[in-house]
């Protein structure tokens, strides 16, 4: 095994990108799978090349860092009042199908990347396939891990190196209009099979119960978790592609026996015909996830009062499966001249107590921190909700969720083409279940024209 467990495979062997940059910023390869996953005990050290220096005492620096949480401008106003030495330029960056990834993946290319980026769980592999983030470990990074909960800070570890700093999740259950399921005789649904029986009542009513939304991969994957799939893993030193395994086509044949019988809509969720049925009432649900609460409140006003929060409806009965749809870290790019700074920064953001509460005031998440606020804080929009405490409902979620998850690299090109595929098989081209398939090949292809050892699970 190589030395270094997040060494790339290159066709036709192992290797290692050539010339200068910052240390250990080769990754993914089959061995780091592995390490990944915790399934070798490899270890890696620095490999050498060019270390940043650091900021010397006194010195005054001004550190980039691009974002689009909503509010996030807050907090870094209040560190750099507080941090006169390390000044941090937010930059706003446009999260609408990806462009914010499509810009950074260009800045490294370009030699020119922020010293700090928002990063989602899913996409973290994909910056690893870049070189494009530091390892965080020689700054002190693994003295924070007991900071965090413990399954978001691994969403960044590979082998021994940590590559950001967990910022907040997304742990996912059902909004629903109480006042509409109250007045169509309508209990909350506990299982899949109430969820199916509630969609046939609603639709009877003229309403619709949900929309199943073709481009949303997303929160497809966030389906099948909870589901208990497990669509990459490894096997040696080889990563294993099981996108089509059968908790997946479970939920896909769910989905499609709802839209078979038309009581489901196929619009795209979180644009201008959804927001029109959640305001009018024409939706009576959406299965969203913890930072819904803001979407919501912010785009239907006038139904305020009327929603509730409810678990994920499970597959069995009793069971408490659940699952997670978003979330994000503060990365440091590899190219940063101060990663130790960096670090600090973006502890700090997500940890102190006054950055965590004005993260919430900005609708950011379910924080990733283990401490420095109550669950009570998170209820911003409880009159909405007819003053439920409905965070206590996304706080339970998030102990549920099966922490055994990965994600695999280029999951941005794997919600693409689910997107491309759910599309023409709602256009009649093939089912979900067919979809699901050629999602599977066509990742494996993609992994492996990447240099990396791949397998169908």
């Amino acid at each position: 095994m190589s030395n270094d467990p997040l060494k790339r495979a290159e066709p036709g062997g192992a290797g290692r990108p050539s010339g200068p940059g910052p240390h250990r910023r080769t990754v993914l390869g089959g061995a780091a799978a592995v390490a990944a996953f915790g399934l070798a005990g490899c270890g890696s050290d620095d490999d050498g090349g060019d270390t940043p220096k650091g900021r010397a005492k006194g010195e005054k620096v001004t550190l980039t860092f691009w974002s689009w949480v909503p509010g996030i401008d807050k907090p870094v106003d209040l560190w750099n009042r507080k941090n006169p030495e390390v000044r941090i330029k937010l930059e706003k960056v446009s999260a609408v199908n990806g462009a914010q990834y499509a810009k950074m993946h260009a800045a490294i290319k370009a030699g020119n990347p922020p010293d700090l980026g928002q990063i989602e769980y899913p996409v973290v592999p994909s910056f690893l396939l870049d070189n494009g983030l530091a390892d965080l470990t020689g700054y002190g990074a693994a003295e924070h891990k007991g900071k965090f909960v413990g399954w978001q800070w691994q969403q960044a570890v590979f082998g021994k190196g940590v590559y950001a700093v967990p910022q907040a999740s997304g742990p996912m259950g059902l909004f629903l209009r109480r006042d509409l399921f109250d007045e169509w005789g309508i209990g909350t649904p506990a299982t899949w099979d109430d969820y199916a029986a509630a969609a046939e009542t609603v639709r009877r009513k003229g309403s619709w119960i949900e929309t199943f939304s073709p481009t949303n991969g997303n929160r497809f994957a966030g389906l099948a978790w909870q589901a208990g799939a497990s669509w990459f893993g490894t096997s040696g030193d080889a990563w294993t592609v099981s996108i089509d395994d059968e908790p997946t086509r479970k939920v896909a044949d769910f989905w499609e026996d709802l839209i078979r019988r038309k009581l489901v809509k196929t619009i795209p969720d979180r644009q201008n015909a959804w927001y029109k049925d959640i305001q009018t009432g024409d939706m009576a649900a959406w299965i969203g996830a913890s930072w819904g609460d803001a979407l919501l409140a912010g785009n239907a006003p006038k139904t305020a009062g009327r929603w509730r929060v409810a678990p994920l409806p499970q597959w069995r009965k009793g069971e408490r499966a659940h699952a997670n749809w978003g979330g994000s870290t503060t990365a440091v790019f590899a190219g940063s001249k101060y990663p130790k700074d960096a670090l600090a920064f973006a502890v700090w953001l997500n940890t102190a107590p006054e950055s965590i509460a004005l993260l919430i005031e900005g609708g950011y998440g379910f924080p990733a921190a283990t401490s420095g606020y109550a669950t009570s804080d998170l209820d911003v929009h409880r009159d909405f909700f007819g003053g439920q405490a409905y965070s206590e409902v996304f706080q339970e979620a998030g102990k549920g969720v099966d922490t055994s998850w990965r994600w695999g690299p280029a999951m941005d090109t794997v919600y693409q083409r689910l997107g491309d595929a759910f599309t023409e098989a709602l256009g009649g081209s093939g089912s979900l279940r067919s979809a699901l398939k050629k999602v599977q090949g066509d990742t494996v292809r993609d992994l492996k024209d990447k240099g990396l050892k791949v397998e169908s699970g």
